[in-house]
C-alpha cells in the first residue's frame, strides 16, 4: 500500500478510535450522575475537557443520541436525556421480555461455573440487603443480571439489554429503589438460580418475567409516591 494510503488509513483509524474513547468517557460521566438528566452539555468546554477538537465530540455526542442516552435539538444543542416515569414503564416491558428470553436460553446450556458465579453474587447480596445499602445492591443487581443475560449466550439480546438498562440508569438517579425491596430483589435472585440449577427453562423465564414486573411495579408505586410524572 503506498505511504500516502497508508497513511490516511491510520487517520481513520485515529480519528474511529478517538472518537469512541470521548463517547465512552462522556457515557461514564452520564451513568455514574456526573452529568444528569437535563443538563446541557457544552460542546466546547467538553472539547476543552477531553483535549480534542469539535468533529470526535460532535460524532462523540452522535453515538450516545444513538444509543438512547442524549438527545440534540437544532439550535438547542444536547443535553443528557430525561426518562420520564411513562418511558422508564415502558422500557421495563421490553426489559421483562429480554429477561425471559435470556433466562430460558440460559436454563438449557448453564454449567456449573456459571451457577457457582451467579451464586457468588447472590450471596455477596446477603450482607449488603442487612444494612439497606441501596447503591451497593443496585451495583450487585445490575452485575447479577447483566451476567446471566450475557451467558445466554446471544450477543443481540445483550447489546439491547445493555442499551435499555443504560437508559433506565437515568430514570434510577431519582433513587427509586427503597430498601424496603431489597429482601424481596434477593429473593427472586435465589428463586431464578435454582430454577437456572433444575435446567426449568419454563420456571426461569417466568421468574424472570415477573421478577422484572414487579420492579415495574415498585417503581411505579414509588414513583407516584414521590409525585413523579411524565416529566419534559
Amino acid at each position: 500500500m503506498p505511504f500516502a494510503e497508508t497513511s490516511a488509513a491510520l487517520a481513520v483509524v485515529q480519528h474511529s478510535s478517538l472518537t469512541r474513547l470521548v463517547a465512552e468517557a462522556l457515557e461514564q460521566m452520564i451513568l455514574t450522575g456526573e452529568l444528569a438528566p437535563g443538563a446541557r452539555l457544552n460542546e466546547a468546554a467538553l472539547a476543552e475537557r477531553f483535549g480534542v477538537s469539535r468533529g470526535p465530540l460532535r460524532e462523540a455526542l452522535r453515538t450516545l443520541e444513538e444509543s438512547g442516552l442524549i438527545r440534540q435539538e437544532k439550535n438547542r444543542g444536547a443535553t443528557v436525556r430525561v426518562i420520564s416515569l411513562a418511558e422508564a414503564a415502558q422500557i421495563y416491558e421490553v426489559r421483562a421480555g429480554l429477561d425471559a428470553t435470556a433466562g430460558r436460553l440460559l436454563a438449557e446450556t448453564i454449567t456449573l461455573p456459571q451457577l457457582e458465579e451467579l451464586q457468588r453474587l447472590i450471596e455477596a447480596m446477603h450482607p449488603v440487603a442487612q444494612r439497606d445499602d441501596v447503591d451497593a445492591f443496585h451495583a450487585l443487581n445490575l452485575a447479577f443480571h447483566d451476567r446471566l443475560v450475557e451467558m445466554s449466550g446471544n450477543t443481540s439480546l445483550l447489546q439491547i439489554y445493555r442499551r435499555l438498562v443504560k437508559q433506565l440508569t437515568l430514570f434510577r438517579r431519582r433513587n427509586l429503589l427503597a430498601p424496603r425491596a431489597i429482601p424481596r430483589f434477593a429473593e427472586e435472585h435465589g428463586q431464578i438460580v435454582a430454577h437456572l440449577e433444575r435446567a426449568d427453562a419454563r420456571a426461569c423465564a417466568e421468574a424472570l418475567y415477573a421478577h422484572a414486573r414487579g420492579g415495574r411495579a415498585r417503581m411505579l408505586a414509588d414513583g407516584e409516591l414521590a409525585g413523579i410524572g411524565d416529566g419534559p
